[in-house]
C-alpha cells in the first residue's frame, strides 16, 4: 500500500465521479467523499473505485493526488467512461441527482491488491448505488469479506433514483456494523422490508436484531441525528447553518462519525462532532471543501466538553 502511515485506514468503497452543476463540475461520489473527509479527520482515507481511461478520469486522479489521497486503488477502465452525475437545485437543502449509467465505477474488479488493502482497513464505508451492476456489487461483497473481524464496516444506505433492490439492501445490512440513513430512507426501507415505521424505535430495534447491526444512525438535516447503539437512543440536536449546498454533507457526517469512533469517542460526542462537521461542509460549495484546520479545532472543542 502506498503512502503508508500510522493513521487508521478508512476506505471509501464504490463510486468516484464528477458532480456536474450547469457548466461547472466538482469531484464527488459518496464513498469517495467519505474517504476525502476521513483524510482531513486524523485518518488515512483511501478511495477504492474505477474511472475511465479518459480526460475526466485523469483529472479525478490528479485531484486525489493534489489532496494527498492514494490513487493506487482507483482502477482504470478501457471500455467505460468516468462517471458523471447531473446535480440540480430547486432547494439548496435538497439537491436532485441524475446518475448516468454504463460508467467505469459500475465495473469495479476485486483483485489481490484490494484483498491486501481490505485486510489493513480499520473502517470501510460502502453504499447501495455502486451495487446497481452485478460486477461491482459482487466485488464490493468480496472486498468486505476480505476485512478483519474488528474492521468497522459502515453501510450508508444512500438510496438514489431507482438503483436499489431489497436483496442487495438485506445482504448489505447483514454485513454492516453501523448503518446510516436519513428520514426519507427510513420510509423507503420500511416499505421494502415490510416493517411498520409507526414507531421509529421499534423499526430500528427490528433492523438491529434481524441483521445483527451494532448501531443505526438516522440523520435529520438541520434537526441533527438519532443514534441507536448499546441499547440506548442518543438524540443529538442540529445547529443552524447557512447552507450553500448540501452535496456531500451527509458523507462528511459519516466520515466524522467513523473517525471519532475509531478514536474511542462516546456515541454522543462522536455524533455531536459529526453533526457539526456536516454543517460546516453544507456551508461551503461542493462535496470536498478543504477544512482540515477547522475540523481539528472543532474536535478539540468537543473533546474537552
Amino acid at each position: 500500500m502506498n503512502n503508508v502511515t500510522s493513521l487508521p485506514v478508512v476506505i471509501g468503497l464504490g463510486e468516484l465521479l464528477w458532480d456536474c452543476f450547469g457548466d461547472e463540475r466538482r469531484p464527488g461520489g459518496a464513498p469517495a467523499n467519505v474517504a476525502f473527509q476521513a483524510n482531513q479527520l486524523a485518518c488515512q482515507g483511501i478511495v477504492v473505485s474505477r474511472v475511465g481511461q479518459d480526460p475526466l478520469g485523469t483529472e479525478l486522479l490528479d485531484f486525489l493526488k493534489q489532496q494527498n489521497l492514494a490513487t493506487k486503488y482507483v482502477q482504470i477502465d478501457t471500455t467505460f467512461p468516468t462517471g458523471t452525475v447531473t446535480v440540480e437545485f430547486s432547494d439548496a437543502n435538497d439537491p436532485q441527482y441524475t446518475i448516468h449509467e454504463r460508467v467505469a465505477w459500475d465495473h469495479l474488479e476485486f483483485n489481490q491488491p484490494l484483498a491486501e488493502l481490505m485486510n489493513q482497513a480499520k473502517a470501510v464505508c460502502f453504499g447501495t448505488l455502486a451495487q446497481r451492476e452485478k460486477t461491482s456489487r459482487e466485488s464490493i461483497y468480496q472486498c468486505l469479506a476480505a476485512t478483519n473481524a474488528d474492521c468497522l464496516v459502515v453501510y450508508d444506505i444512500n438510496l438514489r433514483q431507482e438503483y436499489f433492490d431489497r436483496s442487495w439492501i438485506e445482504r448489505s445490512l447483514s454485513l454492516a456494523k453501523i448503518v446510516k440513513l436519513n428520514l426519507d430512507e427510513v420510509e423507503v426501507l420500511a416499505g421494502l422490508l415490510e416493517i411498520s415505521v409507526g414507531d421509529t424505535g421499534w423499526f430500528i430495534e427490528h433492523i438491529q436484531k434481524e441483521y445483527t447491526v451494532e448501531a443505526v444512525c438516522i440523520t435529520r438535516g438541520a434537526e441533527g441525528c438519532l443514534i441507536y447503539a448499546d441499547d440506548q437512543q442518543y438524540d443529538i440536536p442540529g445547529m443552524p447553518v447557512e447552507v450553500v449546498d448540501a452535496v456531500g454533507a451527509g458523507d462528511s457526517f459519516t466520515a466524522a462519525l467513523i473517525s471519532r469512533r475509531l478514536l474511542g469517542w462516546s456515541w454522543d460526542k462522536a455524533a455531536l462532532f459529526a453533526n457539526r462537521v456536516g454543517g460546516m461542509v453544507a456551508s461551503h460549495a461542493g462535496a470536498m471543501p478543504v477544512l482540515r484546520a477547522e475540523f481539528e479545532r472543532l474536535g478539540e472543542e468537543i473533546q474537552t466538553r
